[in-house]
């Protein structure tokens, strides 16, 4: 196995109260809820929906001569396959309908989804709804433990359900006592940590609690306890 797959493997264990976890390289863990039939149809509807109400407007905008006509027929075509694979590759793997349902294309690996793989689930979506009524996706997702249809098997990916970071009060650098660092510290390493605390709100708790064991040799403790003195080096910073 060479150095490149070795860096992609990904230790995946079983679905756990209807979550699939994931271990990447980094050690980073994650949980993924996989998405069943019945929200992807109605996010597909949706979808749908959407671009019909597109196509009829553009429909009566377009009337007229032939020309017109050929130039809807390449616009029907361009914004059905177009649509989902833009949205997937540049929002975070959520169509509008997606979206409305709290769903996302991910890489089976739990990684977001690129061209190759959006635009193969896509156009495999012809093969899903095979022979009728989208049987074969159907089947599929019925067969498959993480509710992968045809399209999703071959390109690698997973629709799952888009956790929402749980809320944490805000603790601004500013509101702490300000304390000067142990030793001088360099203008990148001034900036890395104003930057922390500015970018706090994204990051899990467990996240920071793990960046301030790193910062040991700066404060002298560890976890939460480190975390807290970073606050008041970044504080003392602004002053």
């Amino acid at each position: 196995m060479d150095t490149i797959a070795i860096h992609d493997r990904i230790s995946i264990t079983a679905l756990i109260d209807g979550r699939l976890s994931l271990t990447t390289p980094e050690g980073t863990r994650l949980l993924l809820t996989p998405a069943g039939p019945a929200p992807r149809a109605w996010a597909w509807a949706l979808d749908v929906s959407l671009w019909l109400a597109f196509m009829l407007a553009a429909t009566l905008l377009l009337r007229g001569p032939r020309m017109a006509q050929g130039v809807l027929a390449v616009l029907a075509f361009v914004s059905y396959w177009g649509y989902p694979v833009i949205c997937e590759v540049y929002f975070q793997g959520q169509t509008v309908g997606k979206r409305a349902l709290g769903l996302q294309v991910r890489r089976d690996n739990g990684l977001p989804v690129g061209w190759r793989e959006s635009m193969l689930r896509n156009l495999l979506l012809v093969a899903d709804f095979l022979p009728l009524a989208y049987a074969t996706g159907l089947a599929c997702m019925l067969y498959d433990r993480q509710f992968r249809r045809l399209g999703d098997i071959v390109a690698g990916t997973l629709v799952v359900y888009r956790d929402k970071p749980p809320a944490r009060p805000a603790a601004a650098a500013r509101d702490a006592a300000p304390l000067p660092p142990p030793f001088p510290l360099t203008s990148a390493q001034q900036r890395a940590l104003a930057d922390l605390f500015e970018r706090e709100q994204g990051l899990p708790q467990a996240r920071l609690e793990e960046l301030g064991d790193v910062a040991e040799p700066l404060t002298g403790t560890t976890g939460a306890a480190s975390l807290e003195r970073l606050r008041s080096y970044a504080a003392g910073l602004k002053q």
